[in-house]
């Protein structure tokens, strides 16, 4: 509320025709003018305003809807622009063993919980700072022996007795609320309710989306563990096929321990794969919220995974409402905001009112009904700069909150980017892998039939044997990618949950939106300068 200045003339005019109001009449102008203050209040800070949705049209320089290609035999993905991708987007996998153990992690897991009980906390905290706003009454009673001294009733003071009183009622006090602080306040925990409840829906979406990536990386080690397997089970061949070669004199010595250091060369990439799987399946453990001892992950198989086909993506410039993270960074600037609202209001006077009716009485004696009624002003005069040193600080916070928001959205779109450059790089890479297994598979197989023959030594078929078996597991990890790139995008998508947003008293992901208007740095208001 801003306080304008009048030239003297002015000024001197408004105080005749104050003078000629007479009194009766301005008292109940004042009157009036109180009762408007307490009713409507001059809510001083900024207000929000949403800002300008981001202006990009696509989040990566190719605009083609086809993502790479991995060959004839591998599924072609596609994106579906401005579509949305459904909350429980795991289903898209069609894996009803992934589908069952992501709703135990979402319904299991303990960081839910403590995301669950962190809103409930701020939404009381709501109700703690709207009770601000309402008269505020309290009861008491006393009761004692007392003898007055000089400084109440002087000189005379020892001729009044000693006396036992007693005093019981109520007391009401209530602040006007004149320029909105409290207000403010009421804004500030409604925005840091609106904080946790996208924490909560960060939280679901973070659990979900580990679950998935656990299960696939299994899923990866296992068919990894199957091609190791095949390949010791080669070098078992290889080495069978050199001592039958040693004992017809075609092969040295030399061959059949080169053979059976390939095989023990093999068979040692077997533990440390069993190793990561281990951990794998003790992190999937405690994501559904049990031990590893009690619980044991499913044995997800690649083969049963489908990659989809159709690719849901958001607009950019719904990508800011789809985000729990940019919902969160909103919602933290709309407190921010509402902090300055805070530090503003503290700069002006306070209005109160109190009043209180009690029953006292002697305890031998008399007694009666007593009452008062008092209104008072309040305002700051010198702080030594501290009101307004506050108050830049919480300007500063806010500014602070504002870049926040805006480096939130182009993480948001450098994510989103760098999935759909992985899913088109990942497809070339399948492509190339599986090219690569074929054209080892052949050689091997050449390699052998030549070694059979005496036209190739031990070490020629250990050697393409080498390359085939990298190859193959190349193409595992590539296709593994390509499953971890389509997750990923839906990730930084939000994961589907830009209509299940989690508002304060509500519970995870069946709420509307909950994130709150954002201010653009210049269309804020920061009220009065002083």
């Amino acid at each position: 509320m801003n306080t304008a200045s009048f030239p003297r003339s002015e000024r001197s005019m408004n105080r005749k025709v104050r003078s000629s109001i007479p009194r009766p009449t301005l008292a109940r102008v004042i009157a009036g003018f109180l009762v408007t203050l307490s009713l409507g209040g001059c809510v001083v800070g900024p207000n929000f305003t949403e800002p300008d949705r981001p202006h990009e049209q696509r989040y990566v320089p190719e605009n083609s809807a086809v993502i790479g290609s991995a060959g004839s035999s591998e599924v072609e993905q596609h994106v579906s622009m401005g579509d949305k991708l459904p909350s429980n987007w795991w289903t898209s996998l069609h894996s009803p063993e992934l589908n069952h153990t992501v709703e135990m992690a979402l319904a299991k897991n303990w960081s839910i919980d403590i995301a669950q009980a962190n809103l409930a906390k701020a939404s009381e905290g709501i109700a703690v700072a709207r009770g601000g706003l309402l008269p505020q009454v309290d009861g008491g009673a006393s009761g004692g022996r007392q003898s007055y001294g000089a400084s109440f009733l002087g000189p005379e003071a020892f001729t009044f007795p000693t006396f036992s009183a007693y005093s019981g009622g109520i007391t009401l006090s209530y602040d006007l609320d004149v320029f909105g602080g409290q207000k403010r306040r009421v804004e500030y925990a409604a925005a840091d309710a609106q904080v946790q409840g996208e924490v909560l829906n960060a939280v679901h979406l973070s659990v979900a989306g580990e679950t998935v990536l656990i299960a696939l990386q299994i899923a990866s080690i296992r068919a990894q563990m199957q091609v190791v397997d095949g390949v010791v089970a080669s070098d078992e061949q290889n080495l069978a096929l050199v001592k039958a070669a040693h004992d017809t004199g075609v092969a040295t010595l030399m061959d059949v321990t080169t053979a059976q250091s390939q095989l023990d060369s093999d068979r040692a990439l077997r533990p440390p794969l069993r190793q990561q799987l281990n951990v794998g399946q003790d992190a999937l453990a405690t994501l559904v919220g049990k031990s590893p001892g009690e619980w044991n992950a499913p044995n997800f198989d690649l083969d049963n995974f489908t990659l989809p086909q159709d690719i849901p993506l958001a607009v950019p410039s719904d990508l800011v409402r789809a985000r729990p993270d940019i919902r969160a960074a909103e919602a933290q600037l709309h407190a921010a905001s509402a902090e300055v609202g805070i530090a503003t209001a503290d700069m002006y006077p306070h209005i109160s009112l109190s009043g209180g009716i009690a029953e006292q009485g002697l305890f031998s004696g008399p007694s009666g009904a007593a009452w008062n009624f008092v209104g008072g002003i309040a305002g700051p005069i010198f702080h030594g700069g501290s009101l307004s040193a506050h108050r830049r600080a919480a300007q500063d916070a806010y500014r602070a909150s504002f870049a926040q928001y805006q480096q939130t959205v182009l993480t948001s779109f450098r994510q989103v980017a760098d999935n759909l450059h992985g899913l088109s790089n990942s497809a070339d890479e399948v492509k190339s892998q599986q090219q690569a297994l074929d054209s080892a598979s052949a050689a091997l197989r050449l390699t052998r039939q030549g070694y059979s023959v005496g036209n190739a030594g031990v070490v020629q078929v250990l050697d393409v044997q080498r390359l085939q078996q990298l190859a193959e597991l190349r193409l595992v990890q590539a296709r593994t990618t390509r499953f971890v790139d389509t997750v990923g995008l839906y990730l930084a998508t939000g994961g589907g949950l830009a209509d299940s947003a989690v508002t304060a008293g509500q519970g995870r992901a069946n709420g509307q939106d909950a994130s709150a208007p954002v201010a653009s740095e210049q269309a804020v208001d920061y009220g009065p300068s002083r």
